[in-house]
């Protein structure tokens, strides 16, 4: 287990109050010693996610799947007009 899970082990055991104490001490840390926030997601991440995990499914996995396959989904007047519906 890494320091950061012990850490953050420790911190759910916390009331609220004393969390939001220790989170603002681990922050006023970061701000000494010059830590910076973590980047921004880089759009191309689940592009590097599918690729890493493409080949992943079982070869029954079908390929082919078009709109024809996937089922009809109810008009959104029906939806509205059942919320109206007295039960």
């Amino acid at each position: 287990m890494s320091l950061a899970e012990v850490i953050y082990a420790h911190s759910l055991r916390l009331p609220e109050p004393v969390a939001r104490e220790a989170l603002a001490y681990i922050e006023g840390l970061e701000d000494r010693y010059g830590v910076a926030l973590p980047a921004v997601a880089d759009p191309q991440d689940t592009d590097r996610f599918l690729a890493a995990v493409f080949g992943g499914l079982s070869d029954d996995f079908p390929d082919d799947i078009a709109d024809d396959d996937l089922g009809l989904d109810a008009p959104r007047q029906a939806l509205d007009e059942c919320r109206t519906c007295s039960t």
